[in-house]
């Protein structure tokens, strides 16, 4: 073992030491992998931050802006509200939940399409009176299954091509993934749509803040305008398409007549509704019988081109300038610039206008206002912010734009007409140019602690190879693939690769793994492509444990989940990709 060897092995066992360890952030730790790498000399200072320009980062980065301006489309929520009512078992709902959200995983980055799906997967626990914790887990194993099919559904995919292309020349294609990955996505699909009942069946989620402030509803006004569905219609026609997510708890006519809003009562132009439900069934009601939410168009100051115009969710604090005044008294809108959409209080309904609740400290308000001028306005009324959940009341959606954009970046892509990291980078900035996401958006869409990792490792990885470090452990390892078959072979990368994810992170994984996986394969006799494979699909289907994968972190709480209920689901699961993932890719990626 020569010195460099030595540097770069030492480097490895303490990168893998302090991510099991946890005590710092994973993109510290590979921060602080790379300098040492720079100080003993097996990374060259010119070569120290060539990662942070790879396409990698690029791909990676606007997978995920494009991701989030799909979630924002409300496209995926108008699929569903066709589909869902119609099945009632827990059987059937978490099928539906685990398909979608692994199709969703094909196109986009896995991690988006699950915090898609977790609203949905509530509401249908509250409809069949199930736990979500019934729902949560499966889908978060069914995202990292659909994320398998295509080069940007997971980060490993991407790192995986990379080393192809720098090992070949050619990266892998869009679909390249895919044979491999609809197998692996549909076996685990149909072990989940069963396999679910070895979860806990009753678990309280983490408390949040929504349950701590009590809010229950929200009261809310919208417009009858011209185009809307239900002009003309009855207030029990309107009251069947809002499905017992929203209440009609008030009729306004000629803006002063209140009227009791009576089943058979004909809706007029104008006429103004009091609606009551959480915000995001708010949001689905207006924009699908396509009412006008009152203030919504009220102009707001323009103060330049940064200005950005949404809702947030507030309390109204002890010492609130709010508390005891209505917002008409208090001239909310004209002088602050914020427009009141909705009030929630905890065991009270509204039946008054908007405009003339009397405020309280507690209630909870949705306020429409410049996200750049709003910290400003908030502190001088007392206002205290929620930024634990996502108001989309008020703020437009862009339906099947984000849709179309992604699907010509694919398309483009597979064509050949464009390379990966230009067609989504094109397609990232189109989303911003366009509407379907603010820049604030788009940047808080993307994860800066992954780029940072993957720029950061991508050269510590290369040393591994370029040190021969690489071939040291690949020796190992040939000598003990040669009382295997091919099968074993490549099975003992995958479990390799399985194993080590839990404690460095998918996409650190791949860049450990793969170069070695490349020169066992070389040392073999055989194709690399069947053991660069095998990588991605072990570094991607970590489903043992809650920190190896983002999806696997984010439904650990929602879903109430201890650390031992992923070996439950997850052991079973892993045991079927190894089982059926090595013949599959055998048999679409000959190594011989």
């Amino acid at each position: 073992m020569t010195q460099a060897q030595g540097f770069a092995f030492a480097i490895l066992i303490g990168l893998m030491v302090a991510f099991i360890w946890g005590r710092l952030r994973y993109d510290l730790i590979a921060v602080l992998a790379l300098l040492a790498a720079v100080f003993t000399g097996i990374v060259p200072h010119k070569a120290a931050f060539s990662g942070f320009g790879d396409d990698i980062v690029i791909i990676v980065a606007s997978a995920l802006v494009v991701s989030a301006a799909i979630e924002r489309s409300g496209v995926i929520e108008a699929f569903l509200h066709r589909v869902a009512p119609s099945v009632t078992s827990v059987q059937g709902q978490v099928v539906i939940l685990v398909t979608t959200v692994s199709v969703l995983s094909v196109f986009i980055k896995n991690i988006g399409a699950l915090a898609m799906m977790i609203p949905v997967a509530f509401q249908m626990a509250r409809r069949s009176k199930a736990s979500p914790s019934s729902f949560l887990m499966p889908m978060a194993f069914g995202s990292l299954l659909g994320g398998l099919t295509t080069l940007v559904g997971t980060s490993p995919n991407v790192v995986v091509s990379r080393m192809r292309e720098e090992l070949t020349g050619r990266p892998f294609n869009m679909f390249d993934f895919t044979p491999v990955g609809i197998g692996l996505a549909a076996a685990g699909v149909v072990f989940l749509a069963f396999g679910y009942r070895l979860l806990p069946g009753e678990r309280e989620a983490v408390p949040s803040m929504e349950k701590a402030l009590n809010i229950k509803d929200y009261m809310t006004e919208a417009r009858i305008t011209a185009s809307s569905s239900v002009v003309g219609k009855s207030i029990s026609h309107l009251s069947a398409l809002l499905d017992d997510e929203v209440l009609v708890t008030g009729l306004i006519r000629n803006q002063v007549e209140r009227m009791i809003p009576l089943p058979d009562i004909v809706l007029r132009q104008d006429d103004i509704v009091l609606l009551e439900g959480d915000p995001q069934a708010l949001e689905r009601a207006i924009r699908r019988t396509r009412l006008e939410l009152e203030g919504h168009d009220r102009p707001t100051e323009a103060k330049g081109v940064d200005e950005e115009i949404a809702g947030i969710e507030v309390v109204i604090g002890p010492k609130s300038a709010l508390i005891g005044q209505t917002a008409k008294r208090l001239a909310l809108h004209d002088r602050f610039n914020i427009n009141l959409l909705a009030v929630s209080r905890s065991s009270q309904r509204f039946t008054e206008r908007l405009r003339d609740i009397a405020l309280r400290p507690g209630d909870v308000l949705v306020l429409k206002g410049d996200l750049v001028l709003l910290p400003t306005k908030l502190v001088e009324l007392g206002l205290l912010p929620l930024a634990e959940r996502e108001i989309r009341l008020g703020n437009p959606r862009k339906g099947l734009v984000p849709v179309l954009v992604l699907a010509g970046a694919m398309v483009l892509t597979a064509l050949g007409l464009l390379p990966v990291a230009t067609a989504f980078f094109t397609a990232a900035v189109l989303t911003v140019l366009l509407g379907s996401l603010s820049l604030r958006e788009a940047y808080e869409a993307i994860d800066w602690p992954i780029l940072i990792m993957l720029g950061a490792l991508i050269p510590v990885s290369e040393s591994i190879r370029t040190t021969g470090g690489a071939d040291l452990i690949a020796g190992g390892l040939a000598q003990l693939a040669s009382t295997l078959s091919l099968y074993g072979a490549l099975a003992m990368i995958m479990v390799v690769a399985m194993a080590a994810t839990p404690f460095l992170n998918n996409a650190a994984t791949v860049l450990v793994v793969a170069p070695i996986a490349v020169t066992l394969a070389q040392r073999l006799g055989y194709n690399p492509d069947a053991f660069l494979m095998a990588v991605a699909v072990g570094a991607a289907c970590d489903f043992l444990t809650p920190v190896g994968h983002q999806c696997n972190t984010l439904v650990l709480g929602p879903g109430g989940y201890r650390f031992g209920d992923y070996w439950r689901l997850g052991l079973p699961l892993s045991f079927i990709v190894l089982v059926l993932g090595v013949p599959l890719i055998l048999w679409f990626w000959p190594p011989v």
